[in-house]
C-alpha cells in the first residue's frame, strides 16, 4: 500500500509540472496585458489548439516580441506540423532578423507542405536573393511566375539578381514589367530611377516622381531627384529639390548634408555651415556635421575655427578618420 502512494505522488507531481509549464505564461505580465489576454485565457482552456498558439505568436510579433513570438510558432508546429503557415512564420521572422540560415529550412518545409504557396516561394526566392544563390533564386521565382504570372514581386526580385549581375538591360526590363503589373510598385521605380541616373537620362526623374506618388510618406524619391541634378551639375535644380524634400520632411538629414555640399562647390562656405549646423541642431551628436563645419572652416582658412570642429566631431566618433586627417593637415597631433 505505501508503494502505491508513491506512485499517486509522483503522478500526482509530474502533473503539477506539467499544469505549471502549461501556465507558466500566466506569471508573465505582457500576457496579462489587454492585447494577450484574451487569447492567453483561451491557450489555457485549450492548451493543446495549434491555431490559438498562431494567432498568439501573430500578435507577439506585431508587438516586436519576435522570441516569443517564436516559442508560441514552434509550439503550434509541435501540435500541428501540417500546417504550412506555421512554419512559414518562423521563417519570416528568422529571416527579417537576418538568420539566413536557419530561416532556409522553415520556408522550405512550408513549401513541402504547400507547394503552390506563392508567398512562400517568394520568401525562399528572397532569402537566396540575400545570399546570393541566384539558381536556387530563379528556380523559386520562375515556380511563381509560372503559377501567376501577374506575381509583380517575381519580377522585381529578377531585376535585382541582374542588377547585382551588372546585367543593366535585362534589370531594366525586369522592373519595367514589376511595374506594368503593378502600377504601385515603388521599389521597382526607385529601381529604374537609380539605373536611368548612372547612365544620366531624364527618364529617371519620371520614374522618381512614379514612386513618390505610390508613397508621398517617402521622400527619398524627392531626394534622389536631387542626387540626379547633383550629378549632373546641375547645382540650382538639386537645392531646389533638396528643399522641398526638406519641406515635406524637415528631418531628412542627408537633404542638408547634400545642400551643404552642392554650396561647398560652389565656394559658399558660409552658407554651407548654416546647413551643417541645422544637421547639428536635429542630431546634436552627428560626428559627420561637426567634420563638415570644421572642413569648411579649413577651406576658408580660418584655422582654429576648423580645429574646433574636428575635434568636436571626434568626441562623438572617436574612431572617424577624416577629422584626424584634417587635424594633421593643420599641425596638430
Amino acid at each position: 500500500m505505501k508503494n502505491l502512494w508513491y506512485v499517486l505522488l509522483a503522478l500526482l507531481t509530474v502533473s503539477a509540472c506539467k499544469d505549471k509549464s502549461d501556465k507558466a505564461t500566466d506569471n508573465n505580465p505582457l500576457f496579462k496585458s489587454s492585447k494577450l489576454k484574451d487569447i492567453t485565457e483561451k491557450i489555457n482552456d485549450k492548451p493543446d489548439d495549434a491555431a490559438l498558439y498562431y494567432q498568439r505568436g501573430i500578435l507577439l510579433h506585431e508587438m516586436q516580441e519576435d522570441s516569443m513570438a517564436i516559442v508560441d510558432f514552434k509550439k503550434a508546429t509541435s501540435l500541428d506540423s501540417s500546417k504550412a503557415e506555421y512554419f512559414s512564420a518562423i521563417g519570416d521572422i528568422l529571416f527579417e532578423h537576418k538568420d539566413i540560415s536557419a530561416s532556409v529550412p522553415y520556408i522550405e518545409k512550408a513549401i513541402k507542405l504547400n507547394p503552390e504557396d506563392k508567398k512562400a516561394q517568394l520568401k525562399l526566392a528572397k532569402l537566396f536573393v540575400f545570399i546570393k544563390e541566384y539558381t536556387k533564386a530563379f528556380q523559386a521565382i520562375n515556380t511563381v511566375l509560372r503559377q501567376d504570372v501577374y506575381a509583380a514581386e517575381g519580377y522585381f526580385l529578377k531585376g535585382m539578381i541582374y542588377k547585382d549581375l551588372k546585367d543593366t538591360s535585362k534589370a531594366i526590363s525586369s522592373f519595367r514589367t514589376a511595374v506594368q503589373v503593378d502600377a504601385d510598385y515603388k521599389d521597382a521605380y526607385i529601381q529604374l530611377g537609380q539605373l536611368f541616373s548612372i547612365q544620366k537620362d531624364p527618364i529617371a526623374l519620371a520614374y522618381y516622381d512614379n514612386a513618390y506618388k505610390t508613397d508621398t510618406t517617402d521622400v527619398f524619391p524627392l531626394f534622389a531627384r536631387g542626387v540626379f541634378y547633383q550629378d549632373m551639375k546641375e547645382y540650382e535644380l538639386a537645392k531646389k529639390e533638396y528643399r522641398n524634400t526638406i519641406l515635406h520632411n524637415r528631418l531628412y538629414l542627408d537633404a542638408y548634408f547634400n545642400t551643404g555640399y552642392v554650396l561647398m562647390q560652389q565656394d559658399s562656405f558660409e552658407k554651407a555651415i548654416r546647413q551643417y549646423e541645422l544637421i547639428a541642431n536635429l542630431d546634436q551628436t552627428n560626428a559627420e556635421a561637426y567634420y563638415n563645419k570644421g572642413l569648411c572652416y579649413e577651406l576658408m582658412g580660418k584655422k582654429q575655427e576648423a580645429i574646433k570642429e574636428y575635434k568636436q566631431a571626434l568626441v562623438f566618433d572617436e574612431a572617424y578618420d577624416m577629422p584626424k586627417e584634417g587635424l594633421k593637415r593643420l599641425g596638430v597631433k
